[in-house]
């Protein structure tokens, strides 16, 4: 092969390093791309392309992150992370952990590691490179790559999640939520909910959401049906989708332009979590978006005029 296609064969691997690290599409694309203007550049061959590529957009992920951490102390709002509709890296040997480590929840655990954990912590636990791989790639000793792969797998089992549902049955709850939300049934909504099930959106001060989490199933239950049944009257649909290796759903306008995505979290045959992004930055990945203010303004006329 030439360096061209030893780059593409490798870009699925790449990419899903650097959005573990980063929890951002465009950031990830962008930190798979400079790897690439890198590789290029070489004039000697490496002993290992994919030791020498993953150590590099592992490099450049850390370096985006860093920067990245101050923005997102000023962001408006819950910071969600920007929807995955498929993980392009596939590994049957490792097929556990790379589903566990893309949900969304896995993703918010992995905020609370520095950049440097949270790098040795998805090289080493994700994808199952070597400490001497992990130490080549982040700059470190293989023994202080070690102490940190300590810190960040005790930071991540406080509160990791155990998607312990089979996927038949994720998907079995997941059809009836959409059925029950299509109908606006609350009772059929209420009883797929954990008790203590909470809604967080996503606008980023960009587009309408939800002034608080809102938690509880009877507040949850309604709030979804009535938020779906004012824009069902604008012709607003939805497709159930998987999101991040979840159950989830894409919304969109009458145009066919998307709105905005929807992810749950399934634990115990219950709904634990509703994740809504909303935020046009992070959804232009997904096709065309839709204007989710003048919606929001329609909707409101819409209800007004049939009292």
């Amino acid at each position: 092969m030439d360096k061209a296609e030893e780059f593409e064969e490798l870009r699925p691997l790449l990419f899903s390093i650097a959005y573990r690290i980063l929890g951002s599409v465009g950031e990830a694309e962008d930190a798979v791309q400079e790897t690439w203007l890198r590789f290029d550049a070489l004039t000697t061959p490496p002993m290992s392309t994919k030791a020498l590529l993953s150590a590099v957009v592992t490099r450049i992920s850390i370096d985006v992150l860093r920067s990245a951490r101050a923005r997102r102390e000023e962001y408006v709002g819950p910071w969600l992370p920007e929807p995955l509709l498929s993980d392009p890296y596939q590994d049957p040997a490792r097929s556990a952990e790379l589903a566990d480590s893309v949900s969304m929840a896995a993703l918010l655990l992995l905020e609370r590691l520095s950049p440097l954990e949270r790098a040795v912590f998805v090289l080493r636990e994700v994808f199952g490179f070597g400490f001497d791989e992990v130490a080549s790639a982040v700059g470190r000793s293989e023994a202080a790559c070690r102490q940190l792969l300590v810190r960040a797998r005790r930071h991540m089992e406080t509160g990791r999640p155990r998607f312990e549902a089979a996927r038949k049955e994720r998907e079995e709850l997941a059809s009836r939520f959409f059925a029950a939300l299509r109908e606006g049934d609350v009772a059929g909504l209420r009883e797929l909910l954990a008790a203590d099930v909470s809604v967080v959106g996503d606008g980023g001060g960009k587009a309408p959401q939800l002034a608080r989490t809102v938690s509880g199933a009877e507040n949850v239950a309604r709030l979804l049906a009535s938020f779906f049944s004012r824009v069902a009257r604008i012709d607003v649909t939805f497709e159930p989708h998987e999101i991040n290796g979840q159950p989830g759903a894409i919304f969109r306008d009458r145009d066919g332009r998307v709105l905005h995505v929807l992810a749950l979290d399934v634990l115990g045959g219950r709904i634990q979590t509703v994740r809504s992004v909303i935020n046009p930055d992070k959804l232009g990945h997904l096709g065309p978006v839709a204007d989710a203010w003048a919606i929001d303004r329609e909707a409101r006329r819409a209800r007004r005029s049939t009292g």
